[in-house]
């Protein structure tokens, strides 16, 4: 007779469970680096919130509302992905959405330092979130948020860098600037 082989971390399954992630940011505005990582976490979890953080240090190009909107249009394929915003601590907006994950990407190596030491304090204020990072694709390693600001407003052509939708958000944003 055979016996059943169980390693000793073997536990009774007892169905399925949800995973929630929030990919938290400011997304002023959303590139395709964001989108990049965003798809790739919608493979990983059931649940993804994309959380539109107001971050009062930075001077925005678009709106908190306007940055929800254009990342709703956005990921309309994309049927486990949600939007939401939030102000104040990450780690208290997270716990407090039920989430087991905070997701962060990585565009090299300069972003590690600063994402290890935020990931460590989300850890210090909320011990049952884990912080996952994703390392961006290749060809979306130079690009940021800011560098799309910069080339919009000094009249260049970011249309390549950003979702479709969002570059005619931001258009709308420069007319009425």
């Amino acid at each position: 007779m055979a016996r059943e082989r169980r390693s000793a971390g073997d536990r009774k399954y007892s169905g399925p469970v949800s995973k929630l992630a929030i990919y938290p940011g400011s997304f002023d505005p959303l590139t395709l680096g964001h989108m990049d990582v965003i798809e790739r976490a919608a493979r990983l979890f059931d649940r993804v919130v994309v959380s539109v953080g107001v971050n009062s240090s930075k001077k925005p190009l678009l709106t908190p509302e306007q940055r929800a909107q254009a990342i709703r249009a956005s990921v309309t394929g994309l049927k486990n992905v949600e939007v939401d915003t939030f102000q104040g601590l990450l780690a208290k907006y997270a716990e407090g959405m039920g989430a087991s994950a905070i997701v962060r990407g990585l565009r090299a190596t300069a972003d590690f330092e600063y994402e290890f030491q935020m990931a460590t304090v989300n850890r210090k204020l909320s011990s049952s979130i884990e912080t996952v990072f994703l390392m961006t694709k290749w060809e979306h390693s130079y690009l940021s948020s800011t560098i799309v600001k910069e080339i919009a407003v000094l009249g260049g052509d970011y249309s390549s860098l950003v979702p479709e939708p969002v570059a005619r958000i931001i258009e709308k944003a420069l007319e009425t600037a």
